[in-house]
């Protein structure tokens, strides 16, 4: 079995377009929330989303390219070119062969789907654009990051809700230590602040009305958010027979399924999923310093989830710095357990939690250290990074400090 370390991240977000900003606006607190500006009507919805602003397609790809991405597969590719440029890996030869490109998204193409659909429902048009199919397809970003980095071994899609990149990190991670390839470009993406699917989140009654407050009394649910990370993951031993800058090792993934409910968290399924991801790291509860939560803002989610983390962790919860980075950027969706992913790397490397901002304090149930409003200086040697999805799908991995 391998050692599996990351050597190359990538991030597009409502708070940065590149790993840098993105990192310093979650230890900053600065928030990306702000109206929508997409959509087939002039405005998507009057709640607060964490929309890309200012993106331009034009400035990274040229017009031929443009006509085949939709803007989940934009993210998508930006965040990968910047993962392999920092990792400084030549995906070249036989090493392309020998490297995978599994990106997670829970919706694809939504864009996409709306745009077109608005075209022939609301304009009557007769015919649809001939490249709408490939454009909104599932399988469309990790295509057209494979296409623009030249990956030519496993590439595929993940799709399984807000933990749909969870769950492609984590078998990226497995493949590369089991020695199927040496390397993987892996995340996830999501791009679905649209009129239609955003009329779809606001029937289920989970949005806020002001702001994202994970854990804290008087939340009010979630923001939806956008964009995309992506990490290469590649094996101990290649990473350093070419001289690369370890990040951090990936140490554990576990999984779970509730099998209880299509919306209803459980805590029972969030444990499971924790205590595996601990057990195939050969961590202890305790050896775990920091976690970033799934913390969506919503009543149900946060309540299940700190019941879980006491169930797995024990008394060291309670010595736990736990925080949600859902309450600076939004939720991700299909894109935001890459994007956590992210944000745990950085705090191993940086020695840094980031804080779980607009918290007003505890709630009955919700009894943790959140890092409240202003990032903490720690050490931090080990991390988890929680993901729970609707149908009860939960991913969580696990990176630790890279010693050598």
């Amino acid at each position: 079995m391998n050692r599996v370390v990351i050597t190359g991240l990538g991030v597009v977000s409502a708070v940065g377009q590149s790993t840098g900003d993105y990192w310093d606006s979650l230890v900053a607190g600065r928030s990306g929330f702000a109206k929508a500006t997409l959509g087939t009507t002039p405005q998507a919805t009057d709640k607060l989303v964490g929309e890309v602003k200012n993106f331009d397609p034009a400035a990274h790809f040229d017009r031929s390219q443009l006509l085949l991405l939709d803007r989940v597969s934009q993210f998508a590719v930006v965040a990968a070119r910047e993962a392999v440029k920092q990792s400084g890996i030549d995906l070249q030869g036989e090493l392309a062969e020998r490297t995978a490109a599994i990106i997670g998204t829970g919706s694809g193409g939504h864009t996409t789907v709306d745009d077109n659909f608005h075209r022939l429902y609301a304009e009557k048009a007769a015919r649809l654009h001939p490249l709408t199919i490939p454009k909104a397809m599932i399988s469309a970003p990790p295509s057209q990051v494979s296409l623009h980095l030249g990956i030519k071994g496993p590439a595929f899609a993940i799709s399984s809700a807000c933990a749909s990149s969870t769950h492609a990190v984590g078998v990226a991670f497995h493949m590369v230590r089991s020695g199927s390839v040496s390397c993987a470009v892996t995340g996830g993406t999501e791009a679905s602040i649209t009129f239609g699917a955003m009329k779809g989140w606001e029937a289920m009654r989970i949005m806020s009305s002001d702001t994202c407050r994970p854990f804290s009394k008087d939340r009010k649910g979630m923001v939806i958010g956008e964009g995309a990370a992506v990490l290469v993951l590649e094996t101990l031993e290649h990473a350093q027979a070419r001289g690369a800058d370890i990040l951090a090792e990936v140490v554990g993934f576990g999984m779970s399924a509730d099998a209880k409910d299509l919306t209803a968290p459980d805590p029972a399924g969030m444990a499971r999923a924790i205590t595996g991801a601990l057990n195939d790291a050969k961590l202890s509860p305790e050896q775990i310093d920091y976690v970033n939560a799934h913390g969506t803002g919503t009543m149900a989610n946060d309540l299940a989830e700190t019941s879980a983390l006491r169930s797995s962790f024990g008394a060291h919860a309670a010595k736990l710095a736990v925080s949600s980075t859902k309450s600076v950027v939004g939720h991700g969706l299909g894109a935001a357990g890459a994007m956590e992913f992210v944000a745990a790397i950085m705090s191993i490397r940086d020695g840094v939690a980031p804080p779980t901002m607009n918290y007003l304090g505890p709630d009955d149930g919700c009894d943790l250290d959140y890092v409240p409003n202003e990032a903490r200086r720690m050490p931090v040697h080990a991390a988890i990074s929680n993901s729970f999805a609707f149908g009860g799908l939960n991913a969580v991995l696990a990176a630790r400090a890279f010693t050598g």
